[in-house]
């Protein structure tokens, strides 16, 4: 099944890890938080007190230029909405200190020590990024998993001797009592949801933003996803942060700017269930100092392995030149706002996109995300040896698409599986040679065992979704067999297109790229004989038939919770709905469902599922989003609805469709 590697798979797997713990289990935590920490700087500049960078953003050409157009739409005193920008940078701005820098030093060694066994950093990352900061500004763009990602990539980089950087965080956050001005004196800076239309908010956000790329004072690091990914896939990319940082290259005020990708890959995370719960509805906890005090009882358990990769740094000059004409930014004064211009937009989406592919790509895999993958397959249970038998078999498959999968050469392949249930034993129980994921039930199911179930089964999502990108391409091309039950390649390609879009809130695709990426799909599947091409067919071969059963029932919760999704649709509404009424209703059809035994489609109770189908249809044009000054709602288009539903292989039944 092994094919030929790529150079990149290559380069990968043959970088040597470092395991940044060990140095601080065979020496002093406090000596290593007071040691000489003399960071590497760009161009040897001073670092700027955060009370002077905040002076220099009130003081700019550009935030006064809208403070003075604000002045002239309302009639505000300019002297009030100085202030106002004053105590929007007040509660925004960082105020990294030395001080707060070594007790996290201290506090976090003796916290990971007894959390995690490794935290494996790859050498040469960090070797690229610490040329790249001695000559560029440098921005830091980690994937979401975990609350503690920007606490270990800071504490990461003080161990190397590089400037910490200041992070986009939450303003959540701050509402944690001490705690919340403690991490904005470790580089944090915080942002409110929603300012896009909140005109003087937006103006002092993006100035000081631009001030610290500008200046190049340290890193920034933000999150592209915008928030914490409940399910352990990626999010689509958000493209405010990105457009604000990009803005001082294309005016010209910087000769060029590195974006570096950093992959975080958790063997366990830490919030697992909490994120499960979420799915399901549960609320989230508010961030509370006394809530972390009472989530202390997690230092008793073991989380495993951490892999952080420091992806190869992207130069903005580089990814524009032949693309962009910044010509246009010369047209006008550098302190009047502009709107970015739509080869702009499709420059940032792209930039985007490209970043969170390459995430994925660098993503370290752990054994237990084929154990999960497997084992979802299989539920409730499945016999120990043949579960070995088929990691095997998977670890193969996995390696020939490309994955990066980290498997320990000292162990045997079922002592590696025995590890996986050790360290997941709140999730997986080993019985009489048995691997569960959950206790068979008999008869009925209630809300509460469904419930329970569904939690089990999020979880164990968690870590499939580490490497479900793996696999996609290959995986919608074999659905796309499937689906166009023909052989002619135009007919597959169509259904390729068409899994593609309507999947595409669900996985990570680079706009436009449907030809490459169906041609990826396939010379994945053919490397491994899974499928033969001609110039005009596509077969599914006899020696590939186990690949293809495998890699159908892996997407088979994407499909069926669409299905399912156009079922409710096309059962409950005629007139126009919220997202909240859907959202809430289609988790009861489908707990109802379940306990029925009608569905054993468990995934589909996901609230991240749910969102994802009503953006999804949204874009198809299933739905038409209707807003107003007080909701957001949709109508359904009924024509499209049915043509959906048809190409899924999901007949609608005329009678309980309500009318258009």
């Amino acid at each position: 099944m092994a094919g030929k590697r790529s150079e990149g798979e290559l380069r990968r797997r043959s970088e040597a890890f470092e395991d940044i713990l060990e140095g601080r289990r065979q020496s002093s935590d406090l000596r290593f938080a007071m040691r000489s920490y003399t960071p590497v700087l760009y161009k040897n500049l001073t670092p700027c007190p955060p009370s002077a960078l905040k002076a220099k953003v009130l003081q700019s050409s550009e935030l006064q230029y809208v403070l003075g157009q604000i002045s002239s739409e309302t009639g505000q005193p300019l002297e009030s909405l100085q202030q106002q920008a004053t105590d929007i940078l007040d509660e925004m701005g960082h105020g990294l200190r030395m001080g707060a820098v070594r007790f996290f030093a201290l506090t976090l060694s003796k916290i990971f020590k007894r959390l995690f066994q490794k935290v494996l950093v790859n050498e040469e990352g960090i070797r690229m990024l610490t040329e790249t900061i001695r000559e560029h500004p440098v921005v830091l763009i980690p994937n979401h998993q975990s609350y503690i990602d920007f606490l270990m990539l800071s504490y990461l980089l003080y161990t190397y001797d590089l400037p910490i950087p200041v992070i986009a965080s939450g303003i959540a956050l701050t509402g944690m009592t001490f705690v919340g001005e403690l991490l904005r004196m470790a580089g944090a800076f915080y942002i409110r949801r929603g300012i896009r239309g909140n005109k003087l908010y937006w103006a002092v956000f993006a100035e000081y933003v631009k001030t610290l790329v500008r200046n190049g004072y340290a890193p920034v690091e933000f999150f592209i996803e915008g928030w914490r990914s409940r399910t352990g896939k990626m999010l689509n990319p958000k493209f405010g942060m990105l457009t604000v940082i990009m803005e001082p290259f294309f005016k010209g005020e910087v000769s060029d700017t590195y974006i570096v990708p950093i992959s975080i890959t958790y063997e366990r995370v830490l919030e697992e269930s909490l994120l499960a719960y979420e799915l399901l509805g549960v609320p989230k906890p508010k961030e509370s100092t006394l809530g972390m005090i009472k989530a202390r009882g997690i230092l008793n358990e073991n989380f495993g392995t951490i892999h952080i990769y420091f992806g190869e740094p992207l130069s903005l000059r580089s990814l524009s030149s032949g693309k962009l004409d910044l010509s246009q930014y010369n047209l006008q004064p550098r302190h009047l706002p502009q709107e970015p211009s739509e080869d702009v937009r499709l420059f940032v989406c792209d930039v985007a996109y490209n970043v969170e592919l390459t995430q994925i790509t660098n993503m370290v895999l752990s054994p237990g995300v084929l154990v999960a993958t497997i084992l979802l397959q299989n539920l409730p249970e499945m016999d120990f040896n043949v579960l070995v038998e088929k990691i095997i078999w998977l670890k193969d498959l996995v390696e020939a698409f490309g994955g990066f999968l980290e498997w320990p050469n000292n162990l045997s392949a079922s002592r590696v599986v025995q590890s996986i249930i050790d360290l997941h034993s709140h999730t997986l129980s080993l019985i009489d040679g048995h691997v569960a994921l959950f206790e068979k039930h008999t008869g009925s199911l209630t809300e509460d065992v469904v419930f329970k179930q569904a939690v089990s089964i999020l979880t164990c999502a968690l870590y499939r979704n580490h490497m479900i990108n793996v696999c996609v391409r290959p995986a919608l091309v074999v659905l796309a067999c499937e689906m166009a039950q023909t052989s002619r390649k135009e007919d597959i390609v169509k259904s390729f297109n068409f899994l593609r879009d309507i999947f595409s809130k669900e996985f990570i695709f680079l706009p436009r790229s449907e030809e490459k990426d169906f041609d990826e799909g396939c010379i994945m599947l053919a490397k491994c004989e899974i499928i033969h091409v001609t110039p005009n067919e596509i077969e599914l071969t006899d020696n590939g038939a186990i690949a293809v059963l495998f890699l159908s029932k892996m997407f088979q919760p994407f499909v069926e919770g669409y299905k399912l999704a156009i079922m409710y649709l096309s059962r409950e509404f005629t007139d126009a709905f919220t997202e909240i009424e859907y959202v809430s209703g289609m988790r009861s059809f489908i707990s109802q469902l379940i306990a029925s035994g009608a569905s054993q489609c468990f995934e589909a109770l996901s609230s991240d599922m749910q969102k994802n189908t009503l953006s999804s249809f949204v874009q198809l044009g299933v739905l038409t989003k209707l807003k107003s000054a007080n909701e957001v709602a949709f109508c359904i288009e009924m024509k499209l609805l049915k043509e959906t539903a048809e190409k899924l292989g999901l007949q609608l039944c005329p009678e309980k469709l309500p009318s258009s």
